[in-house]
């Protein structure tokens, strides 16, 4: 799947979840996602708890996580 089409399953509409990006269809945040793997929590296991969900969509949220923050600015203390 290309970088495009899995972008377009990641949705941010201020009606929904006030704002934040959420996998399209769902009110399951791009953070909770990252958050839940960043924990060592498995793909299988992500959809095991959300059924509604796909491995695209899993994919999608880490790839619209790493593209925001590629434009952030770091400045060391």
């Amino acid at each position: 799947m290309t970088e495009q089409a899995l972008l377009k399953r990641i949705v941010v509409n201020p009606d929904i979840m006030l704002g934040k990006p959420v996998i399209r269809g769902t009110r399951l945040t791009v953070e909770m996602v990252v958050e839940k793997i960043a924990y060592g929590t498995t793909f299988e296991d992500l959809q095991k708890d959300y059924p509604f969900i796909t491995t695209d969509d899993i994919r999608a949220a880490l790839l619209y996580a790493a593209k925001s923050l590629a434009h952030e600015d770091i400045y060391a203390a």
